[in-house]
């Protein structure tokens, strides 16, 4: 089996596991209906530009590429819109997700890694959360991804079928040779609002909530670099090729970052002060969420390279300011991104 479906593959986390996964020897097959994935971010393999819910055009990229293993990334995955759109994101992220397990079945395809979220824990009982805690979903996008994992044990009860559920924390940063990054429109995510920030691409950063019971009173999350990810996701696919059994697993880094940490470790990347304002916590959001992976490096053998904040920081902004409207808009603001783009890249080396 050489050729993976990546639904998503277009996407943040879906591109950097495709270039895993070439570099791994597979041919990863990106299905993408490109809404919010980019035609650039496709360079190590095939694009197939159609929706889930196209279960023909489906079916025939399962029987034209001979796939022989699925990585789902493709999914609604903001918890604030979900609040406000719940439908969207259940008919997206629930009945796609079912659509596709009916159609590796019709394949004869046995082998699923999805991307799941520590999102299906809510507001944990403890920190850091473990695999074991309730999943308590405080949002519609948490939610979703749970009813997914769900599926996925009965769908292997009733049939042969293995899966590997990764409840990621915080992705954050960009491949180290600059190839790929993140790039969403609208940006909702922190490093890089933060860095847009830094960079006169916006005009400041908003913290979302000040009086959160943590040690600054700002949100705590556990960032782990994208391409651990990725790795983690070529890790459980050969786990499961191996024989292994289906299980649900915690990608984190163990250590949790407050906002204002975030903003302070761009300040110290790029040598100047980030313009910030204070405002509300966002509806569904959790004070604070910190993982315990101990059991995928038991299971899949993987630990992350990028332990450290700055280092994760330093790779999206490397990414960010080499991007032409950064390079224009720092130009404009009269910010050195030039140099501070070389100062990073020397401290990531």
């Amino acid at each position: 089996m050489k050729s993976v479906l990546v639904t998503g593959g277009a996407g943040y986390i879906g591109s950097h596991a495709c270039r895993a996964l070439a570099q791994a020897g597979y041919e990863p097959v990106t299905y993408d209906n490109l809404s919010t994935g980019h035609r650039w971010a496709v360079r190590w393999g095939p694009l197939v530009q159609g929706d889930l819910a196209n279960r023909r055009l489906l079916s025939q990229t399962f029987d034209k590429y001979r796939i022989g293993a699925v990585m789902h990334f493709a999914a609604c995955a903001e918890v604030e819109p979900s609040m406000r759109e719940p439908g969207k994101y259940f008919h997206n992220n629930v009945v796609n997700s079912l659509g596709l397990l009916e159609t590796m079945l019709d394949a004869g395809v046995p082998h699923i890694v999805f991307s799941s979220t520590c999102a299906t824990y809510g507001v944990p009982i403890s920190m850091p959360i473990r695999e074991e805690l309730p999943q308590a979903p405080v949002n519609p996008y948490g939610e979703s991804k749970r009813f997914v994992e769900r599926a996925l044990h009965w769908y292997g009860e009733a049939h042969d079928f293995k899966w590997v559920a990764l409840r990621y924390f915080n992705a954050a940063g960009a491949d180290p040779e600059g190839e790929i990054g993140e790039a969403h429109d609208p940006e909702t995510h922190l490093i890089p609002l933060v860095v847009q920030a830094a960079l006169g691409l916006r005009p400041s950063v908003e913290i979302r909530g000040t009086d959160y019971p943590t040690p600054d009173g700002t949100a705590v999350r556990d960032y782990i670099h994208v391409g651990d990810i990725a790795g983690a996701h070529v890790r459980a696919l050969e786990y499961l090729r191996g024989g292994g059994r289906s299980c649900a697993l915690n990608l984190g880094t163990g250590a949790g970052h407050s906002v204002r940490q975030v903003v302070h470790a761009v300040e110290h990347v790029c040598g100047w002060r980030v313009p910030a304002v204070e405002g509300p916590a966002r509806p569904g959001d959790p004070p604070a969420l910190v993982a315990d992976s101990r059991r995928a490096g038991e299971v899949l053998g993987w630990t992350p390279r990028y332990t450290g904040l700055d280092a994760i920081v330093r790779s999206a902004w490397n990414w960010h300011a080499a991007q032409p409207s950064s390079r224009r808009a720092a130009a404009v603001a009269g910010i050195p991104a030039e140099s501070a783009v070389s100062d990073a890249a020397a401290a990531v080396a």
